[in-house]
């Protein structure tokens, strides 16, 4: 269950921050490439802090780190 609710935020982060991207400020795009760097950061630790903030509110757990499944 937490692994989607990571896969979906961190989509949406970067759909998000794409569009904001090309159609706000090209600024933007630092955002989603701080969204992959902390993706390539929880695979290669096994840690997330968004796996921490999910448990945190409740998010029933099923692994221990943000790869899938």
């Amino acid at each position: 269950m937490i692994n989607r609710y990571i896969r979906a935020i961190a989509g949406a982060f970067v759909i998000i921050s794409v569009l904001l991207g090309m159609y706000v400020n090209e600024n933007w795009f630092w955002f989603t490439i701080f969204v992959g760097a902390n993706l390539l950061q929880s695979a290669i630790t096994k840690w997330c802090l968004m796996e921490t903030f999910l448990i945190k509110l409740g998010v029933r757990r099923e692994g221990s780190n943000c790869e899938a499944s």
